[in-house]
């Protein structure tokens, strides 16, 4: 009984708040580039003018900027509007998540959220609009790979104008933050007394062929997002790969591994949910990545509605820190270094389908309106208790253009213990903007033949 109500009473906070939804649901297609931004957000500001219209975004690139390099902040001599504490937290209580609450409540003397003025730099190339416009029209979910995918959709947001939680979903899992991309960047769990421990120290390649310019739906072969991720270290994990290719069709999705001690490629035969992610040292699970990644099919996803919430947003600050030590506090991020926004998000709730096994039977997604990236979420154990937090850093990157969620992480509210996943501190680059690569580079041929410690 007691676990029932907490979940009741947790879905009952979020509807009597979310007020919003009513417009962006009643618009059409038609709409789309007009009342709705190209990715079907609401173009207008809202009522108090705390957020503003959406004007096109953010596409100016700074002069300096080298193509590989470090992006800077362009919003750095912004001055925070005011700051959100333990003291005040009430006062600001409907705009804020429930996982955010228990940061308040469990780090009263440090958690700090600095609001800024809101920006709204999302962007992405015409050609992206354009095929969003045609997906619009043209998507549809089908059966496949035990639960629901996308048909009809290529190189855009495939529904703009969501009916359902899939379809959300899809968007986040779909979302624009470049074709293919290099990065290195290290992670970090920190644990319940405040030690960094650095898990990897990883170069990766990435790409996502959903989004090759000269590619269409009749000629996709459903791999939509991969990568592929060499460990530098640390000494004892040097060598190791991790290799993922996600497909529309689950089924179909691969995950292979190299282990240097054995000098074998492996299939993993369960990349999905719950289960340990190799490429986070085991730390995090596969559908946490990036806040969330991979299968839909163990949950019922509900379309909430809409709702104004206090998000991570426009975070370059934190990449042009110098070092690790400069970001990572001892029990949350350090938060001078964080840059908070109030946007329009929308929300979507999952909980376990009957007959299925996850160790988090219930979680709650906000996914930013103007992007359709999953920016925070909270999750719910067996026992009805909240049990994680998760949270991704979005940057503006007007070279592409886009506003990518980079960095990402949790906070685990059992253990104690937290973790940063791709952190481009100190590095020389961020997320470099690259070729397209061959496909063989993702293969686990590729794998055998460059995994020497």
């Amino acid at each position: 009984m007691t676990f029932r109500f907490k979940f009741s009473a947790a879905c009952f906070s979020i509807l009597g708040a979310v007020a919003l939804s009513a417009s962006s649901m009643a618009a059409g297609v038609d709409d789309l580039g007009k009342s709705l931004t190209p990715l079907g957000a609401e173009r207008a500001g809202n009522a108090d003018n705390t957020i503003p219209e959406w004007d096109g975004g953010y596409t100016t690139v700074d002069p300096a900027y080298k193509k590989g390099g470090k992006r800077g902040d362009p919003f750095a001599s912004d001055k925070p509007l005011f700051s959100i504490t333990s003291k005040n937290m009430a006062q600001y209580a409907e705009k804020l998540s429930d996982g955010v609450k228990e940061m308040f409540k469990r780090y009263p003397d440090t958690y700090r959220m600095d609001i800024y003025q809101t920006r709204r730099t999302a962007a992405a190339p015409q050609w992206i609009y354009d095929n969003t416009a045609k997906n619009a029209r043209s998507a549809k979910l089908v059966e496949g790979g035990g639960g629901l995918m996308p048909e009809g959709a290529y190189g855009g947001i495939p529904f703009p104008i969501p009916k359902n939680g899939d379809e959300a979903m899809w968007n986040h899992l779909l979302s624009w933050s470049g074709t293919s991309i290099t990065r290195d960047a290290r992670f970090y769990l920190i644990t319940a007394d405040g030690q960094q421990v650095m898990t990897t120290d990883g170069r990766a390649i990435q790409e996502m062929p959903y989004y090759f310019k000269d590619g269409s739906a009749q000629t996709f072969d459903g791999d939509y997002w991969m990568i592929r991720l060499l460990n530098v270290g640390p000494p004892i994990r040097a060598g190791e790969q991790a290799m993922d290719r996600a497909n529309l069709n689950a089924d179909k999705s691969q995950t292979h591994i190299y282990l240097a001690g054995q000098r074998r490629v492996r299939k993993v035969p369960n990349s999905c949910c719950d289960t340990p992610a190799p490429s986070s040292a085991g730390v995090m699970a596969y559908d946490e990545l990036n806040v969330y990644k991979g299968r839909l099919t163990r949950f019922n996803w509900t379309l909430v509605g809409k709702k104004e919430v206090y998000i991570p947003y426009n975070t370059n600050k934190f990449f042009t820190a110098d070092k690790p030590e400069d970001v990572l506090g001892k029990r949350h991020l350090n938060p001078d270094a964080l840059r908070w926004e109030m946007h329009r998000v929308w929300v979507v709730e999952a909980d376990l389908k009957s007959g299925e096994r996850h160790q988090m039977v219930k979680s709650r997604y906000y996914l930013d309106e103007d992007t359709w990236q999953a920016v925070l979420a909270d999750r719910w154990d067996a026992s009805g208790q909240l049990a994680k937090t998760l949270w991704a850093l979005p940057a503006v990157m007007p070279d592409i253009p886009a506003l990518a969620s980079v960095t990402s992480g949790f906070y685990d509210f059992t253990s104690g213990t937290w973790f940063v996943l791709d952190l481009f501190t100190g590095q020389p680059s961020q997320w470099g903007i690259v070729d397209r690569f061959k496909k063989s580079d993702f293969s686990p041929a590729v794998m055998a033949g460059q995994g020497v410690r």
